[in-house]
């Protein structure tokens, strides 16, 4: 028979007990008093069983690897003496119409009345609610084999958003989809609104970054290339690299989201959903090492690369589809259709130093340059909420917390006007930068010749030459299928001229689903390198790094293995 929720309670006793490391307790429907609960939480798992005298009890198991945080709270209505927790799980649930799974939000609450004190009510449930943030917390999804760090709880986030990339929604994807999470997950964060190209290159290389934990880009990479580069003119550039960074899937491409979703093993996912994992992944703050490839222009200015440097076809597509950035990540598509109809050649010369070749010179001289504590991923701390930053113009800012409420989890920073600024696509830093980092060792002068170590590329006529240090080179193209964040090597592939059209384009249909090395096209070269340089031959072209533009000539680069940090699962 069904306990009725007036009847004395001796279970009530029980509530609470910790038995063999694990917590009981009986709660009532959050609707219906007289609908009981059996509670039971472990290290790994919260149960919750209905109290039913009909056989088969209905039991539901949440895994805590899947929950981002839990409140306790007292209810809407003052007269009612209950509290009530209530946890938020992102769990794998199969597609709505469409196959495969992804992350969807589930929140499970349930109503804590033992007696008819309201506080005491709220300090039990708040018991529960600690207990499951403490476990889930601990309760990380991680790889074998991959050395973690860690940031903890509560992490101060500066979150950096370029409303006009993409599709011009990162702003409000933010505001949909993510804001809700941190505040779920009790991060308090500081919202910065991008108003200028260069804005958060300008804002990262003068921040105090004391008052933050973890810097959070939701735009495109364009975004994170800014920021890289902006910590690396700092004069205290190898203090500053241990700040994590955070990506959010908020412009067309969105390769590094796309690369850390799938770090983590698990199933693919697109638009929505990648937001929704690298939100968890936010959220969860596990840390990793991320490899940066110093670039070298013929002008001597010094980039800083976490994702790619392209010349011919793949820089041509990413570049000539920005008239169609209206339409999301299906503008590659379209420039990829239009550039094969009129496929170019370029002339050039081609040299890298192979993984073989650089370990036996020694690995001394391909190592990163220590860190100036320990070489691994850092733990964070903080104890405090985060803090706004100085506005940094003064007449055109404006700062305010969500809907003007000061016990908001979140600052804002952002444009008081609406006049839309649309910036050029070009990596060209500020005139009063300075560039800093280790030394490349590997690196000969631009104006010298390579090593003989050096493998030379005989053919000079290319239709592309892509150099990618992550899986992914957008959220549809799995690139180098063997890459990771932190794995030293820069991933070159090479297409030659004499590629027919149709064979092109099946390359990238396969590299879809990461099989255009199975191919067995004889023009597509892949080698893992350290180093390489690259010489156009032909008058005009372009060359991108991370999707930018940079200065069209002579460029070489090389990997700094485990130089930054990443958030990543």
């Amino acid at each position: 028979m069904e306990k009725d929720a007036a009847e004395p309670d001796s279970s009530r006793q029980r509530n609470g007990a910790v038995v063999g490391g694990t917590l009981y307790g009986e709660f009532t429907d959050t609707l219906n008093d007289r609908v009981r609960y059996s509670v039971s939480l472990t290290e790994s798992a919260l149960t919750i069983q209905k109290i039913t005298a009909s056989p088969g009890r209905t039991k539901v198991v949440f895994n805590l690897t899947d929950c981002v945080g839990c409140r306790a709270h007292r209810a809407d209505d003052g007269a009612d003496v209950g509290a009530y927790v209530t946890a938020y799980f992102y769990q794998f649930k199969r597609r709505w119409m469409s196959t495969g799974t992804a992350r969807q939000k589930v929140e499970q609450c349930f109503r804590v009345a033992l007696v008819q004190d309201p506080l005491v009510n709220l300090q039990e449930a708040e018991r529960w609610a600690s207990a499951i943030r403490d476990f889930s917390i601990r309760q990380i999804p991680r790889r074998d084999g991959v050395l973690y760090g860690e940031v903890r709880r509560p992490c101060r986030v500066m979150v950096l958003v370029n409303p006009h990339s993409g599709r011009g929604q990162a702003l409000q994807l933010f505001t949909t989809h993510v804001q809700g999470m941190l505040t779920e997950a009790a991060v308090p964060y500081t919202l910065v609104i991008t108003e200028h190209q260069n804005h958060a290159r300008e804002l990262v290389r003068k921040a105090d970054l004391s008052k933050w934990d973890a810097l959070v880009i939701m735009s495109g990479d364009g975004l994170l290339f800014e920021v890289i580069n902006g910590l690396m003119e700092r004069e205290d550039w190898e203090q500053a690299l241990q700040t994590p960074l955070g990506i959010l899937p908020g412009g067309s491409g969105n390769a590094l989201a796309a690369s850390v979703h799938h770090y983590t093993q698990c199933p693919p996912a697109w638009n929505e959903e990648l937001l929704l994992s690298c939100g968890f992944l936010l959220c969860k703050g596990l840390v990793v090492c991320l490899d940066l490839v110093s670039v070298h222009l013929a002008s001597r200015q010094r980039l800083f690369s976490f994702l790619s440097l392209a010349w011919g076809f793949v820089a041509d597509v990413d570049i000539e589809s920005e008239k169609y950035r209206h339409v999301g990540a299906i503008r590659f598509l379209m420039g990829t259709l239009v550039r094969l109809a009129s496929l170019r050649v370029y002339q050039g010369r081609l040299a890298y130093l192979p993984v073989k070749e650089a370990l036996r010179l020694g690995r001394g001289a391909a190592k990163p340059h220590p860190p100036p504590s320990t070489p691994q991923c850092h733990s964070l701390c903080s104890s405090s909420s985060g803090q706004p930053l100085p506005q940094t113009s003064p007449n055109q800012n404006s700062r305010h917390g969500q809907n003007g409420d000061p016990n908001s989890n979140h600052n804002t920073i952002q444009n008081s006007t609406n006049n839309t600024i649309t910036a050029k696509r070009t990596a060209e830093a500020p005139a009063e930068s300075l560039t800093r980092g280790p030394p490349d060792s590997l690196l000969p002068g631009l104006d010298q010749p390579v090593p003989e170590s050096w493998t030379l590329v005989q053919e000079e006529d290319f239709v592309l030459v892509l150099a990618i240090y992550q899986s992914h080179l957008a959220e549809d193209l799995w690139t180098a299928p063997g890459a990771g964040p932190d794995d030293g090597l820069i991933h070159l592939f090479y297409v030659t001229a004499g590629i027919s059209r149709p064979a092109l384009l099946r390359l990238f249909l396969a590299m879809e689903k990461g099989a255009h090395l199975a191919c067995g096209c004889p023009h597509l070269v892949y080698q893992k390198v350290r180093a390489l340089r690259l010489e156009p031959l032909s008058p005009q072209g372009v060359i991108t790094v991370d999707g930018e533009t940079v200065e069209y000539g002579p460029v070489q680069a090389q990997i700094h293995p485990r130089l930054a940090r990443l958030i990543c699962g």
